[in-house]
């Protein structure tokens, strides 16, 4: 009788701790994009020769991360962002990296705006500028 009890006690004890992870799974939860950057992606149209990749990782907390690897763009960077925005449509800044170009850092958003964007990727990019292409020099859709 007592290893049954010892045994229900056990049960109960690692469903409970099973329910507890997943609550705290599902407020704290992230997603990572990795993309691949060009200068034909941006509108207007920016360095055609342009190459990179970004990797962005959001939490539903509002922190984001970013690491840019640039293999190609005419020009120094100057700063980088996301935007609001589908596809060969120009939109507004909504999470700034900084004020001056970082290749990696981390930066707050408000948990409202993270978890937009993760519900719904495809309507923000990340974009790259640099002086001779301040409207963007590379991008990609997440």
């Amino acid at each position: 009788m007592r290893v049954r009890l010892a045994a229900l006690a056990a049960l109960v004890l690692a469903a409970g701790t099973t329910v507890a992870a997943s609550a705290f799974a599902s407020t704290a939860s992230s997603k990572t994009f990795t993309v691949r950057m060009n200068g034909r992606a941006e509108t207007p149209v920016g360095d055609r020769g342009g190459r990179g990749t970004a990797t962005i990782t959001i939490k539903s907390t509002g922190s984001v991360c970013w690491k840019f690897s640039i293999a190609k763009i005419d020009g120094k960077p100057t700063a980088a962002h996301i935007h609001r925005g589908k596809a060969r449509k120009a939109g507004p800044v909504v999470v700034p990296f900084g004020t001056k170009y970082k290749a990696k850092g981390c930066t707050k958003a408000s948990p409202a705006l993270a978890k937009a964007i993760m519900s719904s990727p495809r309507s923000y990019y990340v974009n790259v500028h640099n002086a001779k292409h301040p409207a963007g020099a590379i991008r990609s859709q997440l």
